[in-house]
């Protein structure tokens, strides 16, 4: 064979050779392979998007703390494990939602929900191990946040897309950019723009200026490294370099004037601090409200489920001068490391609007994590002396004879002997007075000044012990409490009740009669709904003309009986001191016609035990008119400052009701007996 067959073959074997291998990469066959894999990934996706669902929300995008609010609206406490406050869009000002939507989606408000290329980048990055991109949408976000997990996968990623279209198909714009703001990590422990908006700038989300929000925009791209108050040069340049991004496409986007845009400073945050929680009184207040919105019907599941903004009725100003006042008539006086006794010293308080039935202040005790127990609440004490006006109350509202047939009244004569056996009870009953005094022939009103047991026991019997004990619970009164009998001792204030319901009782006695149930809470809010409370104000349950003649009996306890150390010049004053077996229990109750103030002192040792209170801060006995008086009396003073005088307008049936009770300056009587 020659060279030219020789090459003539091997050139024709070559060119079978290519035309094998081309036979299966022709354009055409490139582009029908093009097409069937297209054809192949649109079938797929196809298949996905009707195997996806869109699935419930993960339980930390719906979990949310509660607030509880001063009645200003400030912020108390918030508990549960989220620091979050959903709130709806309208809430947040246009530009801050613009700026939000400059920052991470331009397009946000006409894209169909998904990014394909930012998607496609992700996968790729997770497939590379690169870790998190940039790229998505805000739809997409949210429903990363809302209905899916954090985790980098494939499978996330495909999911995240499928519902992002899906999403987008059956929320409006809107609704998307509410779920966004509200599910949103800010750093700072704050989920979603509230809670993000009171950690950064102290403030709630209505009131963030554009330059506020565009910091707290420029926060979702790296929380921790562009938190202004730990950020370092670095993280301090890149989060401004990020603010005025943020601007600078709302300016494009026409969603800010450039004028105002060139104006704008960037908005130093505040420095971080700690949630609101459950130390000092601020555990006793939501605890307490917790209690009473269950009371109304709300669930603990419900409570459990957060979300709630609970407005307290609680004055900011008059809860701090309270436990001011605690803390320097009491408190700074003890010495629990020297002396055993004061460590066993318990102080509770209430302070209630009689007008409203507002709880304006609480006292608990010195710390709920120190002290669990709450002391305005405790029903486990005497009131003592503080039960006398009740069963005034009582003799006057059923117009009560004594046992010779005289009406009962301020002016009406007893036996003051100490350890005078009553008449008429079916139970002997002879208490001492306090000392063992005698005092004889005596009037109520004196009595009362000077908490005289001999006289109130038998004007128990003479009313008769049951319409006494009726009274008490129509005015406030627990009728389950421990102790409470339809006996003589009754007479003794041996039941148990708590600050806050002598607070009540004593309220609807400044309210001449009408029922005054006291309430914390002022208003619950879940989302759009509002819980239903019960008013605090109700019908009348004993007449004005017996209520006013307690007050105006009372007003004569401050003026020259054991209430003496709360007389207040020009102020008019009614009260009762009480002080329970062995000093056990202090109290003093008393109100002006605008505000009514229980104070207790008890004596706790080990396990609830009671202790007697006597040798406390150094001195002897205790009794209503020292620390409970000096408590109510410098709380008193604080909380009524910058306010004018007031005089009871009291209708006692009598012919001085003309004029009101209380405007003069009381002349200093003479030095009373301790209060029983």
């Amino acid at each position: 064979m020659g060279r030219a067959d020789i090459s003539t073959g091997e050139g024709s074997g070559s060119k079978r050779a290519r035309t094998g291998i081309r036979r299966f990469f022709t354009w055409r066959r490139l582009i029908a392979y093009a097409l069937s894999m297209c054809l192949l990934l649109i079938a797929a996706f196809a298949a996905l998007y009707v195997w996806v669902d869109v699935p419930d929300a993960n339980a930390s995008a719906k979990a949310e703390s509660n607030i509880y609010t001063y009645r200003d609206g400030t912020v108390l406490a918030r508990t549960g494990a989220v620091n979050r406050e959903s709130v709806p869009l309208h809430r947040a000002p246009l530009q801050v939602q613009h700026a939000f939507v400059a920052a991470e989606n331009k397009d946000f408000y006409s894209d169909p929900g998904v990014s394909l290329s930012g998607t496609a980048r992700g996968i790729a990055n997770t497939l590379l191990g690169k870790g998190k991109q940039g790229g998505s949408t805000i739809t997409q976000q949210y429903v990363k946040n809302y209905y899916l997990s954090q985790e980098q996968t494939v499978t996330r990623k495909l999911k995240e897309l499928v519902i992002a279209l899906k999403i987008d198909q059956r929320m409006s714009k809107d609704e998307i950019l509410e779920g966004y703001l509200n599910t949103s990590y800010y750093g700072r422990g704050a989920y979603g723009i509230q809670a993000a908006a009171h950690a950064y700038y102290g403030v709630g989300v209505e009131r963030l200026t554009v330059a506020q929000g565009a910091y707290l925009a420029s926060l979702l791209q790296s929380p921790s490294a562009y938190d202004w108050a730990v950020a370092g040069p670095n993280g301090k340049r890149l989060v401004t370099a990020r603010w005025n991004y943020v601007l600078d496409n709302m300016v494009q986007k026409h969603w800010l004037d450039a004028g105002t845009r060139a104006g704008l400073t960037f908005p130093k945050p505040i420095s971080p601090r700690p949630l609101p929680g459950m130390s000092g009184q601020n555990g006793y207040l939501v605890e307490a409200a917790k209690a009473e919105l269950r009371r109304s019907g709300v669930s603990d599941q419900e409570l459990a489920a957060g979300g709630w903004t609970i407005r307290l009725n609680i004055d900011k100003n008059k809860q701090q001068a309270l436990e001011r006042s605690v803390d320097q008539q009491l408190n700074r006086k003890l010495s629990p490391a020297t002396r055993t006794v004061d460590q066993q010293v318990q102080a509770g308080a209430a302070s209630v609007d009689p007008k409203t039935g507002a709880v304006l202040a609480l006292y608990g005790g010195r710390g709920f994590t120190e002290h669990y127990t709450d002391n305005a609440l405790r029903r486990d004490y005497q009131p003592a002396s503080t039960f006398k006006p009740l069963i005034l109350a009582s003799a006057l509202d059923h117009g009560a004879t004594t046992q010779q047939g005289a009406p009962i009244g301020p002016d009406t004569v007893y036996d003051g002997t100490s350890q005078r056996p009553v008449t008429g009870s079916k139970v002997p009953f002879a208490p001492p007075n306090e000392d063992g005094r005698d005092y004889g022939r005596i009037t109520v009103q004196q009595a009362m000044n000077h908490s005289v047991n001999s006289v109130f026991a038998q004007m128990a019997v003479d009313v008769g012990l049951s319409e006494v004990k009726q009274t008490a619970v129509d005015l406030g009164m627990d009728p389950n409490a421990s102790g409470f009998g339809e006996n003589p001792a009754m007479s003794l204030g041996v039941m148990g009740a708590s600050p806050l319901d002598m607070a009540g009782v004593y309220a609807t006695l400044d309210n001449h009669g009408k029922k005054v149930t006291p309430r914390l809470v002022a208003s619950a809010q879940h989302g759009d709904e509002r819980a239903e409370l019960p008013g605090a104000i109700g019908g009348q349950v004993i007449s004005r003309t017996a209520a006013d003649s307690v007050t105006s009996v009372l007003t004569g306890v401050v003026d020259d009986g054991t209430g003496h150390a709360v007389r207040r010049s020009g102020q008019a004053v009614a009260g009762k001191t009480g002080t329970s077996d062995d000093d056990k229990s202090a109290w003093f109750v008393g109100y002006t016609p605008k505000l009514v103030t229980a104070v207790g002192l008890f004596g706790e040792g080990e396990h609830g035990t009671q202790v007697s209170l006597r040798g406390a801060a150094g001195g002897g006995r205790v009794n209503g008119g020292g620390f409970p008086a000096q408590i109510w009396g410098a709380y008193m003073d604080q909380a009524l400052s910058g306010t004018p005088t007031s005089a009871f307008d009291l209708a006692t049936g009598t012919s001085t009701d003309p004029a009101p009770v209380g405007t003069e300056t009381p002349s200093a009587p003479a030095t009373p007996d301790p209060a029983t």
